[in-house]
């Protein structure tokens, strides 16, 4: 679940959706969810002073809170 949604709020924000690549990290009491984007879209993802990158992590939180485990965000570069 969580990996479909930043998979697609990552390519309708960005310039190359191509190029977004989630990964998934199970862990006992969380995922970890690695997002890689193209470099020039970085910024895209983050926004100004991170608040695109919040607003993700806050959808994401709370999709997660219906299954139980964590979701984590990380932004790669």
């Amino acid at each position: 679940m969580g990996k479909e949604l930043i998979e697609f709020i990552a390519r309708s924000l960005v310039t190359e959706a191509d190029k977004v690549d989630v990964t998934t990290i199970e862990g006992n009491k969380s995922t970890i969810l690695e997002l890689k984007v193209a470099e020039n879209d970085t910024g895209k993802v983050i926004g100004k002073h991170g608040r695109v990158a919040k607003a993700i992590r806050t959808i994401l939180s709370a999709a997660s809170n219906s299954s139980g485990k964590r979701l984590v965000l990380e932004i790669l570069d």
